[in-house]
């Protein structure tokens, strides 16, 4: 059986179904596969949701100031009706702590640009701000069974504060409001069900296969396949003239109870999100009693790259939970390290250099938001318009990988230039952590 429709999108995480709302606003016919029983049931359903602003570019910190606009208007965005329970955003500031590797001057840069409020603390500042974190200069994270892990600080520490920064309360009806959102403008979704094919002719993409044998006709077919976004690829045939590689890593996020008195910070405010590369973790406020925590790939971690993304354990191990709480207990002297594990883990979608790839491919009709996880749930908003953007101009006969093309943000303003996503692109100043 064949049907016809113009766009196909493969996967309904919070990037794909950001996708189908705004190609189904813009008048296309979308169908969205997807391999799990609901929107956000993949690597959107572990992540921490965070929303910072702290990118090494200037496009990556004008997609998440565009997009943390969308959050705060979230109703608006989805144009959702009142009655319909929405995903929060929680506006309780991001801090993140010194390190030298990644100077305050890398990001206020780009922030003093674009028009992102923030902070300078010192040590002093810091201690009065948050009482309960302890300001000493560790760097570099350590196994927490190296001698040296309790070493005394060898310095102390200021921080970047970014108020407007924090976090989604719940990704997973984040992106469930977002498929809901593009139903309503007519998109359909196709639930546990895979593709078995790309399917085309001559040059171009002109569909796919599903495993029970129903053929989607389309024009343009959108890989936002999130951890198996890979394995897409090749059955396209794509990625031979990617410039920057992309493979699924396993994360784990970890749930513990905050120390007492660590979301006193004034008022009815919480504590912010602490982002600490000085010994390799961040910690986010999970309600007013408990944290997640979770690492920032320092060097001394081993990390756990899949080949399939299906062999990612959905459970946190024993020791990487040690680990992480460890150090986020070096740096809040007041929690405590439990014996059991708990929190979850979910499977990245990484690329070399930490920045996704938006971008069309050598198929004609076939594209790409891949390289998303761990750091662009925040951009999710966005990413809809900037691959429908992307899309209408390429369909529309513009030379992409020639000339690149830019997207004017509705809310702020500012230009994006969408070559600074480009499967062909240079890999970019990074980090080299999920920061990007």
């Amino acid at each position: 059986m064949t049907e016809s429709t113009d766009v196909v999108v493969v996967g309904a995480g919070v990037i794909g179904s950001s996708i189908a709302l705004e190609l189904a606003r813009s008048g296309l016919r979308v169908v969205v596969v997807d391999k799990f029983g609901g929107a956000g049931n993949g690597s959107t359903s572990a992540s921490s949701a965070v929303v910072r602003f702290t990118y090494p570019t200037i496009a990556g910190v004008n997609a998440a100031w565009e997009s943390r606009h969308c959050w705060e208007a979230w109703r608006d965005h989805l144009q959702a009706p009142a009655g319909e329970p929405l995903a929060a955003f929680n506006r309780c500031g991001v801090t993140m702590l010194d390190v030298d590797f990644a100077p305050r001057s890398l990001f206020t840069r780009h922030f003093d640009k674009v028009g992102v409020p923030y902070e300078e603390w010192d040590a002093q500042e810091l201690s009065e701000r948050l009482p309960a974190v302890d300001t000493g200069r560790y760097f570099p994270p350590r196994p927490v069974d190296d001698d040296e892990f309790f070493a005394d600080a060898s310095a102390r520490l200021g921080a970047l504060h970014t108020p407007d920064g924090g976090f989604v309360d719940d990704p997973q009806l984040a992106a469930r409001n977002l498929a809901a959102a593009a139903q309503r403008h007519g998109a359909t979704f196709r639930w546990k069900t895979e593709v078995t094919a790309v399917m085309r002719r001559g040059g171009r993409v002109r569909g796919v296969r599903l495993e029970e044998g129903t053929e989607l006709s389309a024009g343009v077919v959108v890989n936002s396949a999130g951890p198996w976004s890979g394995q897409l690829n090749r059955l396209a045939g794509v990625s031979g003239d990617f410039t920057v590689g992309l493979r699924p890593l396993r994360q784990e996020v970890h749930h513990v109870a905050a120390p007492v008195g660590y979301h006193d910070v004034g008022g009815d405010r919480q504590a912010p999100v602490l982002v600490d590369m000085d010994l390799g973790t961040y910690i986010r406020p999970e309600g007013r009693e408990f944290l997640l925590v979770g690492g920032m790939e320092p060097e001394c971690d081993p990390l756990e790259w899949l080949d399939d993304p299906d062999d990612g354990s959905p459970l946190p191990t024993v020791s990487q939970f040690r680990t992480q709480v460890t150090r986020a207990a070096r740096r809040l002297p007041g929690l405590r390290v439990p014996n059991k594990p708990k929190g979850v883990a979910g499977v990245y979608d990484v690329t070399d250099d930490w920045t996704p790839v938006y971008d069309r491919t050598e198929l004609a009709g076939f594209y790409v938001a891949i390289g998303t996880s761990g750091n662009q749930f925040k951009n999710a908003p966005l990413v809809g318009r900037l691959m429908t953007t992307l899309i209408h101009g390429v369909e529309g006969g513009h030379d992409h990988d020639r000339s690149a093309l830019t997207h004017t943000c509705k809310h702020t303003g500012q230009t994006i230039d969408l070559g600074a996503f480009s499967r062909r692109r240079r890999p970019t100043a990074s980090t080299g952590t999920v920061l990007g």
